[in-house]
């Protein structure tokens, strides 16, 4: 398993981390992704790295930013 951190920010509720974690969890391999709206902290857990290409696609299709690591 792979755990990595990112920060995402333009979050403002919950309809939000909604929006966020089923973005990212349709990326292939994604098992779990916790989101917390106070910091903008995503924290996504999964078989093998994701890449960081990939968690950007889906953090801008949720209307997003995800920022530079």
């Amino acid at each position: 398993m792979a755990e990595t951190s990112y920060t995402v920010t333009g979050m403002t509720c919950g309809h939000c981390v909604s929006s966020v974690t089923e973005e990212i969890g349709r990326i292939g391999g994604v098992r779990k992704v916790d989101v917390e709206l106070d910091s903008g902290r995503v924290t996504v857990t999964s078989d093998q790295p994701v890449a960081e290409d990939d968690v950007r696609a889906a953090v801008t299709e949720a209307g997003y930013t995800l920022v530079a690591s």
